[in-house]
């Protein structure tokens, strides 16, 4: 049976209204039809089965397991105690009874069924969140750097990131209808900046503070580096265009691009330059094949130079010259940290961003008792961490006993530096996409890497560790200096070299392999990296200088000077 084409279905959805109202009231399935499971996207949800049952659910005839992903809209990853409470209460009454903090600084629900979805998010909206625009072809939910130290740095950026998300969210009432039984609407609706079909594929912004790179900013398609004067205010900021994690097995004009350093603007120029780069790639961007519709193939199947040129016209005025920064690395540093402002922010490791009550493990419990007590608010951080963050000094040793109480500091004190910071997607069983296990592998594998890192002397080496189901890069596996991306059950692309930074990618090691064969390599490099490392030198860094690793053909680090050849 063959389906029209997401272009069409975006065309032909009444401004992503599509069938959903009446889709939703169909009791005789727990699935939506094709197109409604594409239009649901841009109110934040997927269409999801618990794999594990599938065979099992064929043979008794019965369709999947159908439930539905809902994911957060909250630019900045800022959350008030509130409305932290109110996702709780949506994940124990409707959701599989976890939290999962996502590499996009926001919360993932999963689990709900069909017909308890709308009130799902009935609730998720009087908690005073949303999820427009959480998924979908528009612009994502903007990542603003989590940096408790640079508490007015900070502030900035997180209202640049709501900004930025507000600005970009699509017109259209279709949320408000569909969910809220708002009326609709009485008058002919328009999409000035994102048009009839919305845009090829998804849009990615996120805003760095330099020097901590805590947002991955090259992986998104417009990045914004924040540029500090010398009085310490912000001067503006430095914009980079292309990045993308998305790739295909086997494919190799499918892949993954970190975006490069284009210029500078004013704070006043942000949005007219941002603007320019969404309706460039609204334009140009490819719609006929979607895994090729990211605005980095944009760039590079038209050229930096005539992008670049065309964001200036629409833009209105000349990038700057690019000023300069440094970047020193981009995971979250853990424990309690005192802001500019005396108050404290204590940043805790989550196992792949779960928040889940397990046995003899209760974190969604211990993190509800600490957002009862709590005077603050939490930050969630792009490497699935939380920030319980704006403690007074005489709340710390009530939140250390909570913490205490409830385990929420094991990944803290976990046995390696490389365990602490590790990342991994969802992958199954919930993930369409997973061609192999990521979240539940995750802990076995570090596991096995322990006494590796132990013989070598390497246990309190920070070495970044990620892990992706599949090649799409949910977990922005392509920038670790070492990376198992699945291909299928039990087997992993070994991937290697990226840096501690975030601005130069990995490479293929090892193609299609097991686990012991990942585990030998390993080995080897490890012995070596100990064995031949220079002061202070990183794993990633070894290995290029070593020339251990060869570099692929696109373009796989950072240029910083947009004059600077690849």
């Amino acid at each position: 049976m063959s389906h029209p084409s997401v272009e069409d279905i975006k065309i032909n959805s009444h401004h992503l209204r599509g069938t959903l109202a009446e889709g939703l009231q169909d009791t005789t399935t727990g699935s939506l039809s094709f197109d409604d499971q594409r239009t649901i996207k841009f109110h934040g949800s997927y269409q999801q089965d618990d794999r594990d049952l599938r065979d099992e659910r064929r043979r008794q005839k019965l369709e999947p397991a159908h439930q539905f992903m809902v994911r957060i809209r909250a630019p900045g990853g800022v959350f008030s105690t509130q409305e932290w409470l109110a996702l709780d209460q949506v994940a124990t009454t409707y959701a599989s009874h976890s939290l999962r903090v996502t590499t996009r600084q926001t919360f993932q629900l999963h689990g709900i069924i069909k017909r308890e979805l709308k009130e799902a998010m009935q609730m998720i909206y009087a908690s005073g969140l949303d999820t427009v625009s959480a998924c979908g072809d528009v612009n994502r939910n903007v990542l603003g750097a989590s940096n408790p130290l640079l508490s007015h740095l900070h502030a900035q950026v997180h209202d640049w990131a709501q900004r930025l998300s507000a600005y970009f969210k699509p017109k259209t009432q279709a949320y408000y209808e569909v969910w809220l039984d708002q009326p609709p609407a009485t008058q002919m609706e328009e999409e000035p900046l994102y048009g009839e079909a919305y845009l090829p594929r998804k849009f990615k912004i996120a805003v760095a503070v330099p020097p901590y790179n805590d947002v991955d900013v090259f992986a998104n398609d417009v990045g914004l580096i924040a540029i500090i004067d010398d009085a310490g205010a912000l001067a503006g900021f430095n914009v980079a265009i292309g990045g993308s994690m998305g790739a295909s097995h086997g494919i190799p004009s499918h892949y993954p691009r970190v975006a490069n350093v284009i210029g500078f603007v004013t704070p006043e120029q942000v949005f007219a330059i941002a603007e320019a780069a969404v309706t460039v790639q609204r334009d140009l961007g490819d719609r006929k094949d979607r895994k090729h519709a990211r605005f980095k193939y944009t760039i590079d199947d038209h050229g930096s130079d005539k992008i670049v040129a065309m964001m200036e016209e629409r833009a209105g005025f000349k990038l700057q010259p690019a000023r300069p920064y440094t970047f020193e690395h981009n995971g979250d540093r853990f424990g309690w940290l005192q802001g500019e402002d005396q108050r404290w922010h204590l940043t805790l490791s989550l196992p792949s961003g779960r928040i889940a009550d397990t046995e003899g493990r209760p974190l969604l419990t211990g993190m509800r008792e600490i957002a009862k007590v709590h005077q603050g608010h939490f930050r969630m951080t792009c490497n699935q961490n939380v920030i319980i963050a704006d403690v007074p000094e005489d709340q710390r040793e009530r939140i250390d006993a909570l913490v205490e109480q409830y385990g929420l500091d094991r990944e803290n004190k976990a046995p390696t530096a490389l365990a602490r910071t590790a990342v991994s997607c969802v992958a199954l069983p919930t993930c369409a996409l997973a061609m192999a296990e990521s979240e539940r592998y995750l802990p076995g594998f570090l596991g096995l890497l322990e006494p590796l890192l132990d013989k070598h002397g390497l246990r309190e080496q920070p070495i970044l560790f990620r892990m992706s189901g599949c090649p799409n890069g949910c977990s922005r596996p392509y920038l670790a200096e070492i990376a198992l991306v699945g291909k299928a059950p039990g087997r992993y692309n070994l991937m290697l070299g990226g840096d501690h930074r975030g601005m130069r990618m990995n490479t293929t090691y090892l193609d299609n392999a097991t686990e012991p064969d990942i585990l030998k390599t390993l080995d080897t490099l490890l012995g070596r990296y100990a064995a031949e490392r220079e002061p202070g030198e990183h794993f990633g860094d070894f290995l290029h200088r070593a020339a251990l690793i060869a570099l692929p053909a696109y373009p796989t680090h950072v240029r910083v000077d947009p004059s600077e050849a690849i």
